[in-house]
């Protein structure tokens, strides 16, 4: 799906429709999938699945918004410490060192991700009292928004306790940021134990969302220090971004579309756009500009069912970084912003 190109006018009437203010190592996954499956709560807990779905399906109702929030709260999670839920404890009070959730990187995080897993949790602790954890949960209501917004379904592994730590200072390094180069993501991700496809892929969740002014700010009035836009960024593009992000002292609560085209719908115009130089930040656009990673665009670009097999591939496989299991390294909270 692309913008027409006919005229400036159509293409900044789409994008000033969804323009709008808010508030806000391979050995180790052979071993996690012995250890993690898809019936893993079969005679403990059942019906989890369909107690996730029933808080998930109306919350996509009444906040649609939810999806990418609590998507992008799960990427958060598995990538600092991996898929153990630490990214939902809250700072104790008094302490000298901040909850991951408290981070710089994560004060973006919308509250609906958080408010999903709260609402799922409750309801689960009272029909399965002490059984599922924090990270299963985050892991489901993550799948369970990809398919209501349009995207894939597939099947969860489960069987993950809660981390146990929580540290924002472990977050900066381990969270891609807005103007990273494809260089620093494919190092990150390898760090992971993720491919170059599955970044590919994974970045693709950016086909629903919003990003603040602040994070492409620099791109669209002073890219790499030159006093000038981004030149791999569609001037039409540009203009409608500038038009509600001064360079300064702008509404700190703007947002625009990851994509302009489908805002709200999970499918794969993210990377036609970025054929079109409309990816909104710049380690967006970069994917189309490397040529490391710009034939994986253009295939998908092409391909809405290899993307979406790709996807669901590189979210299982993400789901398992770093999984935690047992009193050890682990813990089943009954409240997922609370250590036991």
């Amino acid at each position: 799906m692309s913008v027409p190109s006919s005229s400036s006018s159509s293409f900044l009437f789409i994008f000033l429709l969804f323009l709008f203010v808010v508030t806000e190592t391979p050995s180790c996954f052979a071993k996690t999938q012995r250890q993690l499956s898809v019936d893993y709560y079969a005679k403990s807990c059942p019906q989890v699945e369909k107690l996730v779905g029933s808080i998930t399906s109306q919350q996509f109702k009444e906040s649609p918004v939810s999806a990418p929030a609590t998507i992008r709260l799960f990427f958060h999670d598995c990538f600092v410490e991996g898929c153990d839920g630490s990214i939902l404890i809250a700072t104790k009070p008094g302490s000298k060192e901040l909850a991951e959730k408290d981070a710089e990187d994560n004060r973006d995080l919308r509250v609906e991700g958080f408010e999903t897993v709260r609402k799922v949790k409750a309801l689960v602790e009272s029909k399965c009292p002490g059984i599922v954890s924090c990270a299963d949960i985050l892991a489901i209501a993550a799948r369970d928004y990809v398919h209501l917004a349009g995207g894939p379904y597939y099947q969860v592994k489960k069987g993950r306790w809660d981390g146990k730590i929580s540290m924002a200072s472990r977050v900066g390094s381990n969270i891609p940021r807005a103007n990273s180069t494809v260089d620093q993501m494919i190092k990150l991700f390898n760090s992971k134990g993720l491919t170059i496809e599955d970044m590919v892929a994974l970045s693709g969740a950016h086909t629903i969302g919003f990003a603040h002014c602040k994070n492409f700010l620099t791109r669209i009035y002073n890219f790499q220090g030159k006093g000038k836009p981004d030149p791999d960024l569609d001037p039409k593009l540009q203009h409608a971004l500038r038009m509600y992000c001064p360079s300064y002292g702008g509404n700190m609560d703007i947002v625009a579309p990851f994509d302009v085209t489908s805002p709200f719908v999970f499918d794969h115009a993210y990377y036609s756009n970025l054929e079109s130089k409309m990816g909104l930040l710049t380690s967006d656009q970069g994917l189309f500009s490397d040529p490391r990673t710009k034939s994986l665009v253009q295939e998908l670009a092409k391909n809405k069912q290899k993307f979406f097999q790709d996807f669901a591939n590189a979210m299982d496989k993400m789901s398992l970084i770093n999984v935690k299991r047992g009193t050890k390294h682990g813990e089943k909270r009954k409240d997922c912003s609370m250590h036991m």
